[in-house]
């Protein structure tokens, strides 16, 4: 049987390649609207993002998504903590 491909992602934070479902998508649309959308469906401007607590702190740090959609810190700020709490909502075991 064939090998299904795996959609691989590059992250903004770190700069590894991962699979697309590893992931998180961050949206810019062309209203400048920025949110965080777990499909993965929504239009616009997407980046993706390691659900890593460690690499999405030294990001929030060094001001990077900031610097990626052009943005000031006030309105990434809702950004960050939505991406910190869906990154704990996938740690929960499922049933």
């Amino acid at each position: 049987m064939k090998q299904k491909k795996i959609p691989m992602r590059k992250c903004i934070l770190s700069n590894e390649m991962k699979p697309k479902k590893e992931m998180l998508r961050v949206v810019k649309t062309k209203e400048d609207d920025i949110f965080v959308d777990p499909t993965g469906k929504q239009n616009g401007r997407g980046a993706y993002v390691t659900m890593d607590l460690k690499i999405v702190e030294a990001a929030r740090q060094k001001k990077k998504l900031e610097q990626f959609f052009d943005s000031d810190s006030e309105s990434m700020k809702p950004i960050y903590d939505e991406i910190i709490r869906l990154i704990y909502r996938e740690m929960i075991p499922k049933r």
